[in-house]
């Protein structure tokens, strides 16, 4: 891959510190476009969001490719179509995969303890991450809303998934002064009644991403015409030709 490219990048507003700094590090020039966290509540809404903002890219800047901040999101992201420039996505099912490093590691880590709920600073920032904040300002808005007792039920019954989970991970990426998140998390595992642990992520899809190295094992190109499906697979994703047949990518 050719340096000193012009790439456009859309993505969850989740990432921002991560593609922000790694961006200024990048041999490429990045234009950012950063879309509203919690999209991917509303799946719909993420899709139409999405393809809003592909369709928006301009096509005079002769953008190479545009790349993609987001990873399958519980089927989110199927459905997307690329126009007239392709689509480059990182393999995986959300972003912690892609602090992670590679969807392998997010596997083995999953494996070895399936009961973990990653905290990072773009979670920490934009959403409401469980924790003894997050559960009374819930418990105030049901309170004006439904009155103590009805409020206080449906508490307990948001918190009940929460029982699977036995670790608040910290995920830090290392480059930046990460002390109050690092609190944060702990005071929020503490609270929840977890095990707290520090995990230290890697940069290398994000890196390559911004980077140009997009290998086939690590990445999904999407060219013109062709839509984004899930492969069901290790692969996570793959494409379909605008004839609707199955690319094997």
């Amino acid at each position: 891959m050719k340096t000193g490219e012009k790439y456009y990048l859309i993505s969850c507003n989740v990432l921002w510190r991560e593609f922000c700094y790694f961006g200024s590090l990048s041999q490429n020039t990045i234009s950012f476009h950063f879309l509203k966290q919690g999209l991917h509540n509303t799946l719909d809404l993420l899709r139409t969001r999405l393809q809003e903002a592909i369709d928006a890219v301009p096509e005079d800047e002769n953008y190479p490719a545009v790349l993609i901040g987001y990873g399958l999101c519980c089927n989110g992201v199927e459905g997307i179509i690329a126009r007239n420039i392709p689509l480059v996505l990182m393999r995986g099912h959300d972003c912690i995969t892609f602090l992670l490093g590679s969807k392998e590691r997010y596997r083995e880590i999953a494996d070895k303890s399936p009961g973990t709920f990653w905290y990072s600073p773009g979670w920490i920032e934009t959403a409401a991450t469980p924790g003894k904040e997050h559960y009374e300002a819930m418990l105030r808005l049901y309170i004006e809303k439904y009155g103590d007792d009805n409020a206080r039920y449906l508490m307990e019954m948001e918190q009940g998934w929460m029982k699977k989970y036995t670790t608040a991970a910290y995920l830090d990426m290392g480059f930046f002064d990460s002390v109050r998140y690092r609190e944060h998390t702990r005071e929020c595992a503490e609270w929840l009644g977890l095990s707290y642990e520090e995990i230290t992520g890697s940069p290398q899809l994000i890196r390559n991403l911004l980077e140009g190295f997009w290998n086939n094992e690590d990445f999904l190109v999407v060219q013109p015409g062709e839509r984004i499906v899930s492969s069901n697979d290790e692969r996570v994703i793959s494409a379909k030709s605008p004839g609707g047949e199955y690319i094997h990518k």
